[in-house]
């Protein structure tokens, strides 16, 4: 079955690789003909599924099953399999607004995540990509004034914060959401702008909980790595607690630098202290690393969402990372959502961008068609709110950690 789900996605994906706008051209439908004369109840699809007869179980598939599981499969294989089935009112239209210089690769994975979800729910879409040089205002508004001749009224825009606050200031009547931005970060009243951006504020307040003094927070020298090291630093110093003497240390983290002696051998203003990371991936693992090399006896080792990635099961050692705290806010999973991503070559159980972005498409969606919601979050002043969930990484993977302390 497997080749033959790949193959089912070969069209598709060789057609959506050869162009920003999805070809008018429909893809090919499948549909399966019911030849069984008896009805089949639940016991008899379950036979079908044990025995892998997959096209028996699904020709009595042909509307929602109760049960659960049996309507997952079904779902899946809709969706996989692109099978033909009831259309839910018109044509779903969706715009991109991609400033691809800019994101690198998520001008690419933002797209197929949209795609992912949008193939997956079976209902007739248009999805066309709108790429602009630059996030200067002349830019997005010709942008968005080509968006709405074309008659799109719902726009994916994985925005900085610069071209964020340039549609904040253009204030178009046109609904854009945006999964790289958080609400806190804008100054936003427009009902129309939609925000999918993780709260590193919120995630850094849940693991400050967990610090001792001295805090020690090192960070890279980008936009995010200074907000954060300096939101901690207020927060962790001005937050009650049983701490009288609190004490703070930062150190800014070069890009080239590989050697933290410096910063680290027989520093007594950090022993026993907890460490809070705010870098990439890489760099995380060898601070990590040298933490443990140069004897700091880390109390805590904390991060948000920039390092929930399996990665960091592989480049530390487990005694690097044994009392290491993440914040994670991918707290809701899809398994079709997750597979037709995977088929497509794309992450949405540890890439956030592209899990919000999918959460961005399904509100919308929802939106425009009165269906249910796949993500049950919250979205409250225009800004989605994701539940954050503290895990240790563990000897092979991710467990949940157990604070002393609720959300």
């Amino acid at each position: 079955m497997k080749k033959l789900y790949i193959f089912a996605l070969l069209l598709p994906v060789v057609m959506f690789a050869q162009s920003s706008l999805i070809s008018n051209i429909p893809i090919p439908k499948t549909y399966i003909q019911n030849l069984d004369p008896y009805p089949c109840d639940e016991r008899c699809m379950q036979a079908y599924l044990d025995n892998g007869m997959i096209f028996s179980f699904l020709a009595h598939a042909d509307a929602k099953l109760e049960n659960e599981q049996h309507d997952e499969v079904r779902k899946m294989s809709i969706s996989i399999l692109n099978l033909g089935s009831y259309i839910i009112g018109d044509k779903l239209r969706i715009a991109l607004l991609l400033p691809y210089k800019i994101i690198g690769r998520y001008a690419s994975s933002t797209t197929n995540a949209s795609f992912a979800y949008l193939i997956a729910k079976n209902h007739s879409f248009e999805l066309k990509s709108y790429k602009i040089e630059s996030e200067e205002i002349d830019d997005i508004k010709k942008a968005l004034q080509d968006i709405s001749n074309d008659g799109f009224n719902y726009v994916i825009a994985p925005f900085t914060q610069k071209g964020a606050d340039a549609v904040s200031e253009i204030n178009p009547e046109m609904n854009i959401f945006f999964p790289t931005i958080n609400k806190k970060d804008v100054t936003s009243s427009s009902s129309y702008l939609y925000y999918g951006g993780i709260d590193y504020r919120a995630q850094s307040d849940l693991l400050l909980k967990e610090a001792v003094s001295p805090l020690v927070i090192f960070y890279d020298d980008t936009t995010i790595g200074n907000k954060l090291s300096l939101y901690e630093e207020t927060a962790y110093l001005a937050a009650e607690g049983t701490e009288v003497d609190k004490s703070v240390v930062k150190f800014s983290i070069p890009k080239r630098t590989t050697n933290l002696e410096k910063q680290l051998s027989k520093n007594e203003n950090i022993v026993e202290g907890s460490f809070f990371i705010n870098t990439p991936i890489v760099k995380t693992g060898m601070i990590m690393s040298q933490l443990t090399l140069y004897e700091t006896n880390a109390t805590k080792v904390l991060s948000t969402q920039i390092n929930y990635d399996p990665l960091i099961l592989s480049i530390t050692q487990y005694e690097d990372r044994k009392n290491m705290i993440i914040a994670n806010s991918i707290t809701q999973n899809n398994s079709i959502l997750i597979e037709t991503n995977s088929l497509l070559g794309n992450d949405i159980v540890y890439d956030w961008i592209n899990y919000t972005t999918t959460v961005g498409v399904d509100y919308f969606y929802s939106h425009a068609t009165r269906a249910d919601r796949e993500y049950e979050i919250k979205l409250e002043d225009n800004q989605m709110i994701y539940p954050i969930e503290l895990l240790n990484p563990s000897m092979y993977r991710f467990v949940r950690y157990n604070s002393r302390f609720k959300e």
